[in-house]
Parts: C-alpha cells; sequence; structure tokens
C-alpha cells in the first residue's frame, strides 16, 4: 500500500549558533531590529517536509509517493529519492526556477529561525491527484498554497484518507479555510504553538477538531503529544533521546511514522509512541534525513 505525500522539496541550509538567541535579542527594541549571529558550523542538506516524511516512511518499510516540485537544480535531489528506492513518479521539475531554499539557524537551546524560498514549490499545484487502487493513504504538508487548497479537494474527491499537517504553511490560511480543510481531512496533526493558532483561527477547541475527524495529534516536542479521539485527550509521553544534536525534521520523521501506522491500521495512540520514537532517534543525528533505525 502506497501513501501520496503532497508537499514540499527543499534544500536545507543550516547553521548552529552556539549562543541563546533570547541573550541576543532585545524584546523592547523588536521595532529597530538589527541583529547578526555568527554560526560557525554550516552545512547543506536535502530536506523538505515531503522530502523528509518520504524518508521516514521508506525506513519503516513503507511506500511513500512523494508529490512535489523541484527547480533546474533539482537532479541530485531526484538522483537521492531513486537511490534510496523512493519512487520519482510525481516528482516535478519546473525549468526557470531553484528548489525550495531552507535556511535555518538553531542555538543551543534547540529554537530556530529559518528564511525560507519557494521557488519551484509555488508552481505544485500542477500535478494532480486522481484515485488508484494502490494509493490507500496520503498527507497535506506545508507546500505552495494553491497546491494545498487543491490537493485537499483532490484527496476527498478520490475517497483517500489523508491527514492535514499545515505545519508552517498554516498562516496562510484564514479560519474558514482551516475549518475546510478539517471537514476534508480524515486526521489533522500540528505541534503545540500550531495547535494554538488553529484553534485561534477555527474558533474549534482541540476536542472539537477530534470529533469532526477520525482524530487530531498536538506534537509537545520533549514532552511526548496529545492524541484527541472522539473529543477525549490522551497523552503519549516522550522517549529519551540518547543525544540532542539537531531537531531539524524531527516534526517530519514523526510523521512518516504516523503514516506506517496508520497505514497498519493502529490507533492514533499507537502511531504516535512510534513517532515519539522516531523522533528521538532522528534527533540524535545531524539533518533531516541522515538517521537511520
Amino acid at each position: 500500500m502506497a501513501a501520496l505525500i503532497c508537499g514540499s522539496f527543499a534544500f536545507d541550509t543550516i547553521m548552529n549558533f552556539e549562543g541563546r538567541f533570547a541573550d541576543q535579542i532585545l524584546p523592547d527594541q523588536l521595532h529597530i531590529l538589527n541583529v547578526s549571529f555568527l554560526v560557525p558550523g554550516l552545512r547543506r542538506d536535502f530536506g523538505g517536509c515531503a522530502g523528509n516524511i518520504a524518508y521516514s516512511l521508506k525506513a519503516l518499510g513503507g511506500a511513500p509517493l512523494p508529490m512535489a516540485t523541484v527547480g533546474t537544480d533539482g537532479a541530485d535531489y531526484l538522483q537521492r529519492l531513486r537511490t534510496l528506492g523512493i519512487s520519482t513518479e510525481f516528482v516535478k521539475q519546473v525549468e526557470g526556477t531553484y528548489t525550495a531554499q531552507a535556511m535555518i539557524m538553531t542555538d543551543r537551546d534547540n529554537n530556530q529561525i529559518t528564511a525560507f524560498h519557494p521557488g519551484a514549490m509555488m508552481q505544485a499545484h500542477v500535478t494532480r491527484i486522481e484515485a488508484r487502487s494502490d494509493i490507500k493513504l496520503g498527507i497535506i504538508s506545508p507546500d505552495g498554497r494553491d497546491a494545498m487548497l487543491q490537493h485537499a479537494e483532490q484527496f476527498k474527491a478520490a475517497g483517500i484518507p489523508f491527514v492535514f499537517d499545515p505545519g508552517q504553511g498554516l498562516p496562510m490560511f484564514d479560519g474558514n479555510e482551516l475549518t475546510a480543510f478539517i471537514d476534508k481531512a480524515t486526521w489533522v496533526t500540528v505541534n503545540d504553538y500550531e495547535g494554538k493558532m488553529l484553534n485561534e483561527r477555527t474558533g474549534l477547541t482541540s476536542a472539537e477538531i477530534s470529533r469532526r475527524t477520525k482524530g487530531l495529534v498536538v506534537t509537545l516536542g520533549h514532552e511526548g503529544c496529545e492524541v484527541w479521539v472522539d473529543g477525549e485527550k490522551t497523552h503519549v509521553p516522550p522517549v529519551q533521546a540518547k543525544e540532542v544534536v539537531d531537531p531539524t525534521g524531527c516534526g517530519d520523521a514523526w510523521r512518516g511514522a504516523l503514516l506506517h501506522g496508520l497505514e497498519q491500521g493502529w490507533s492514533l495512540a499507537k502511531c504516535a509512541e512510534l513517532g515519539n520514537k522516531v523522533g528521538a532517534i532522528k534527533i540524535a543525528s545531524r539533518g533531516p534525513q541522515n538517521w537511520s533505525l
């Protein structure tokens, strides 16, 4: 059974700041913010939500079908996917654009500041979702605005159950649009910050969202996650990481585990347990796609 993974492919430039952002940013001077951070550590990784989720699902033995766009600089990414045994059937190369680029700076407390250039991602809506016998499940992760809207409609029309994972794309949508996503989706997953924003914009509580779907998961980082089903909350405890090295891509690794569990027909709480284990493994490695089970 294959899982269709809609979202971004990106090259991540990851920088490590050895101090704390909180010590460098003066709250009462934000209106004239002008700061510079010395980042001794820098590297470039394969990333993007669709790429990271596909990597995680493949590591767990699944059959990911990423649906994304890359630019004229995307040949290396396509070759990497093929080397990993991940299908590129739904990956389109858009001429005259760059593959999306994320510049991520992490401080010593694992707080992150990210600048993101969407590039080819803004053309992700050119690929349509159609019903197909081997596609039983899907996810909408952060992508171009038009792609997220259209792919939700297409998943619904094709009768393919899907996870709505708005991530950092959530601010692009107003309350009515987010409510429409929820009503089309089968499951919803957000982190704690995104969850509060989703509640505020839709006017729906987490309990209410869980009643309109088959369940909502709110990830809480090192505190584990909340699983909401039929209005009832269950706390799934965290898994202690052997080492905390780099949080980049932890949420995507978690979502790959979620898809794997849903493919097996597991309960949402059991899926979350696996997600917490995979997230703890990922955080001990640098970069979003350099960990292994």
